[in-house]
This record gives C-alpha cells, structure tokens and sequence, in this order.
C-alpha cells in the first residue's frame, strides 16, 4: 500500500511521520511548514522538527544530478512550484475554514442578540403599564376624603366591588314635577347669569394672535395600553382643567394630572372600549359609556365604580352632562335618548324617535339644559325639547353620519359635523345654517369644542384646528398628531389647549 502526503497527496519521496495527528507527510513540505508556522497542517498543534519520525521505505532511484540546462532541471523547478502551490493552496483552505467558523459565530450571536433586545424591549413596556397602575393604587391610600364629594348612596361607595344597577334597560322611574323644576330653575339661573356677563370677554382670556403661536408643549404616550392602541375620547375638569380624563380602546378610562404629569386613576370596568367620557364640573367625578351598553359612574379619589346605569339595549354612542350635575344625557344606537339620574342611576326618561330607522350618534345639552341636540345616522340634527320630551326643530343639510355637535356658551350657535369633509355653523333663534366652513378634502372630523367663553371653536380629526368665532378665521392648525385626532378641549381661558388621538398620545399645546 502506498503512502501519501497529506499536503501534496502524492507518494513522497522521504515520508516522515506526525506523531499529534498521525498523518504521513512529504518531509520537505512539512519542514517548509513547521518552520513557517511551528504547527501540525492537520490539527493545530505544536510540532517541531525533532518530533517527525522518519519512515523507512524502498529506496527510490534518484535520477542523474540535474543541471540547469537539462530537461531534469526543468522538471525539479516545476517541482519546487508545485510544492510551494500545494502548501499555498492548504493554508488558504485552513484560512477559509477557520473563516466560515467565525462568521458562523457571530451570526449566531447577532440572532441572539435581537432575541434578548426583543424580549428586553416586551418586558420594559409591561413594566411601564404596571407602573401607570400602581401610581393611582398608592396615591389613592393618602388622598382623603372632602366634604365636597357627592353625596352617593352608601351601599355603592365601597372600592373594589360592583355597584348595584337601580334600573334595567327600558324601566323608567319618570320625571316628576320636582325635577322639571329643578331644571326650570336652573336654566333661569343660567340665563340670568348670561345677561349679566353681557357681551364681556372675560379677564385672561388668551387672544387670538397669541393662539396663533401654540406650539407642541407635551405629549404623553403612555396612558393606555400599546396591545390595543388609540384614545377615543377625552374631558378636562371645568373647574381645574389640569385634570384630564381619557377613554381608550384598551377598555379602561384614565385621569391624568397635567401639572404633575402623573397618571391619578385608572378606571377599569367596561368589557368593551370607552368611547365617551364626562369629567364632573363641580366634582370629582366622572362619567364612562361604551358598546357595552353601559354608563359608568366614577369616585375619582378611590378609582371605584359607584354607579352602572344601564338605559340601553345597543352600544351607547354619546353622553351629556345636565347644568345641574345631577342628571345624565344618553343616546344609543338603539334609536333611543334617554334622560338619568346621577346620584340614584335611575332612568326617568326613555325616548325612541319613531321618524328614524337610523341610530342615533351623538348627543349634547344646550347650556341652559332645556333642550338638547342629537345626531343621527341619515345626516340629520335633532333639537329636543326636554321637559315635553318632544322634537323640535330639524337641522338637515349634512351627508353621512352626524360625527360630533357642540353649543356655544351664550347659547345661540350650534356647530355640527358628519362625514363630508365640513363643520356647520347653525343659528339657534333663526334656526338655520348661518356659516359653512369648508375643510380639506376627505378631511375627517371626530370632535368639536367651544371654548367656556364662546369665543374660539376647535376641531380635531385629521389634525387639530383652532377657529376664532364670528369670524370664523383659522388660528392655528396642529399637525402633531400622527394618527386621527379622536378629541380637544380648551383648557382655562384658553390658556392652553389638549387633544387626543389614535396614536395612543395625550397633547398639549401652548405658548
């Protein structure tokens, strides 16, 4: 059997055998490489010359001395060029090999790398939701209670469990005389106090030019959940617009702190989105609704449910706060408004408008609280009249669903939009359609807003937009939102203003 050499693979003429690796090599060859790189080719271990074991063979016929001018000379330096193109091409395999190693590694550390950064990034934004929960549960323990909370029942007061429903859907306790004076009374407040305050703009009220201006002060992002992304809706308190309530598609409704930049509460409940949401005026309070056909009554400081009125039997597509904080304004898809007590959860008043087949999409009080206005789903605006619990006036001339209305302060206009890219302006004392503002093409509109003093007008949808009354000029347009603008309100003399979106972010604007 013939050795080979396992450099060159050819029969060598002194074989000498490795004892690291156990191969048979041509002796000049592994020399050459020892003494280059001190290493058996086959294996990488050290090796030295004195280690080789020579191996004792035929001795083979060695052809004449060659001289430089004869065909063996010739052959003897082909020879020599190929041994060297032998170790050469060796080591570039060895090299190679030793390459595709490495790379190998490091590609497999790359992937592993993104595994840890992904799993890293998961457990980072669980732990911020946690946090977002575990703020209110520990602010709640050193918030005491004030004498200015409203006076609910006992039996419902309790935090952690569910309120008992006064009235199932349909049941209506009625409307006495006592309540329809209740509301005389205050609208007659209300108007007087109107004729009082005149035409007056109030002091610190912000101007116009200095509307123009807002810019982006904050964003908040974190409020509600990333699994199901997009805030619906939003209020501010009236009388400390620092505290702002949101509605989520993550079904929970959250009430934040502008100035301390803190989540307060997080309200959990509704087992469907949140898509309208009331801060009390005057308490602190707030109101839910939602597809679940249910509207929600909550004691801000404990995070409870105090109340679960339950005046529908379709998805709850608008709420409205009466002026004297004690009664509640519904609208549903059921074609139904309905009229509710607060403080009892009992459902005085239950109207189906027979002239429609449409759901009904939005609904808000006059600020009197005599009549109110709802939307529905064949472009049409309603004007109710609430103690005689009967239509009014009709407001026709938008196509598409009516999205959102707003009144005035002083009463007399009503703004209103639907899906056809316009917000209409509507004369109360002369009922009819007064201005038109023209938006953007395929411009969506979610929510309007009046400021307290009747004197700007802010629409959010595709962006946010502020209007100046009576001229009805554009202020300002706000482009920061990166998805549809779901809700804005004004905060105190329009010292600055908030929007929400389906980008999940809370905003505020300002100087």
């Amino acid at each position: 059997m013939a050795l080979v050499c396992s450099i060159s693979h050819e029969v060598p003429e002194h074989p000498v055998l490795s004892p690291t690796s156990g191969h048979i090599f041509e002796k000049r060859l592994i020399e050459k490489y020892i003494s280059d790189n001190g290493t058996d080719p086959i294996n990488g271990e050290d090796l030295s010359e004195d280690q080789l074991i020579d191996i004792k063979v035929s001795p083979v016929v060695k052809p004449r001395p060659p001289t430089a001018t004869s065909i063996p000379a010739i052959l003897k330096a082909l020879q020599d060029e190929w041994d060297a193109c032998m170790l050469h091409s060796f080591t570039l395999r060895q090299q190679l090999q030793t390459a595709r190693q490495e790379l190998s590694h490091a590609l497999y550390q790359h992937d592993a790398a993104c595994r840890v950064i992904a799993r890293l990034t998961k457990e980072v934004m669980a732990a911020r939701e946690a946090l977002a929960t575990l703020k209110p549960q520990a602010a709640t323990g050193i918030i005491p209670t004030t004498p200015t909370q409203p006076s609910l029942p006992p039996a419902v007061m309790v935090a952690g469990m569910e309120p008992m429903e006064a009235a199932e859907a349909g049941e209506e306790a009625g409307m006495t005389d006592e309540v329809i004076q209740k509301l005389q009374d205050k609208a007659q407040l209300l108007t007087a106090e109107r004729k009082k305050r005149g035409k007056r703009v109030p002091e610190g009220l912000v101007g116009s030019e200095d509307i123009r201006n807002y810019k982006q002060q904050s964003t908040h992002p974190g409020l509600h959940s990333a699994s199901v992304p997009g805030i619906l809706s939003m209020d501010l308190h009236a009388s400390d617009t620092s505290k702002v309530l949101t509605g989520g598609a993550d079904k929970t409704a959250v009430v934040f702190n502008k100035d301390t930049e803190h989540v307060v509460t997080i309200l959990k409940g509704h087992t469907k989105k949140v898509t309208n949401v009331i801060y009390h005026p005057e308490e602190d309070i707030v109101f839910t609704s939602s597809p679940d056909t249910t509207i929600r009554v909550w004691m801000v400081a404990n995070g409870s449910c105090t109340q679960v009125i339950r005046a529908h039997e379709g998805p709850v597509t608008g709420i409205s706060l009466h002026a004297t904080g004690d009664y509640l304004l519904s609208c549903s898809e059921d074609r139904h408004w309905a009229f509710s007590d607060i403080r009892t959860g009992r459902v005085l008043t239950r109207i189906s408008d027979e002239s429609v087949s449409h759901p009904l999409t939005c609904a808000q009080f006059h600020p009197d609280g005599l009549i109110f206005g709802t939307g529905t789903g064949d472009s049409m605006i309603k004007i109710w009249d609430l103690k005689e619990r009967a239509n009014v006036a009709n407001f026709p001339g938008h196509s598409g669903p009516i999205s959102a209305i707003s009144f005035s302060e002083n009463g007399y206009y009503l703004a209103t939009s639907a899906d056809d890219s316009v917000v209409k302006l509507w004369d109360l004392r002369k009922l009819k359609n007064f201005k038109t503002i023209s938006l953007d093409d395929r411009y969506e509109v979610k929510s309007l807003c009046f400021d307290q003093s009747g004197t700007y007008l802010a629409v959010a949808g595709t962006d946010v937009r502020v209007y100046l009354c009576k001229q009805w000029d554009n202020l300002a347009v706000f482009k920061d939102h990166s998805d549809m603008a779901t809700g804005v309100r004004f905060g105190r003399h329009a010292s600055f203003i908030a929007s929400t979106g389906m980008d999940r972010s809370l905003k505020f604007y300002g100087l």
